[in-house]
């Protein structure tokens, strides 16, 4: 029996074009491993990663950039690791929070039910979101590797196409 997802799916492009976005006051391109696990996931699962981008911690730049990213016009999906804590400096979630056009918390949730499931009780910490600007999947994650791999593998990839399908409808 075939249900609406798989049908949804079946329908859904298989190759979206994505930016990745780094959000952190640390990392350069060398020691981005988060970012760069990303990329690497994406694309061997037949993504193409058209921006790359490394920016500090900082609400106003990172909501420039998302915008100018959500309406290229060529770019499907945002990624963007990093700043979604509860340090001082953590403030990627704020950003989202006042730009998107339609949020997605069933995302947030499920990523913080997998990491409590490898994590424990510290994945309250996380505030992973997603959602949508201007028909534009943007979805955030913590910047580790572990947390990268985690979000991409079980929730991201799987979906993406049909993200990406349901946004732009």
């Amino acid at each position: 029996m075939t249900t609406v997802p798989d049908e949804h799916r079946r329908h859904s492009p298989q190759s979206v074009a994505c930016a990745v976005i780094t959000v952190s006051d640390t990392r350069t391109a060398s020691t981005d491993v988060g970012g760069r696990t990303a990329v690497e996931l994406l694309e061997a699962a037949g993504h193409r990663v058209l921006a790359r981008e490394i920016l500090p911690d900082e609400p106003e730049p990172l909501a420039a950039l998302l915008q100018t990213l959500c309406r290229r016009g060529d770019i499907e999906a945002v990624l963007l690791t990093g700043g979604t804590g509860l340090g001082s400096r953590d403030r990627t979630f704020e950003a989202l929070a006042r730009l998107l056009d339609k949020s997605l918390p069933g995302y947030g949730e499920l990523f913080r039910m997998l990491s409590f499931q490898e994590i424990g009780s510290a994945a309250m910490l996380s505030r992973a979101a997603g959602g949508v600007l201007a028909r534009t999947v943007v979805l955030s994650m913590p910047g580790s590797p572990a947390a990268v791999r985690l979000a991409l593998e079980k929730l991201i990839l799987p979906e993406l196409g049909h993200l990406v399908r349901e946004a732009q409808r």
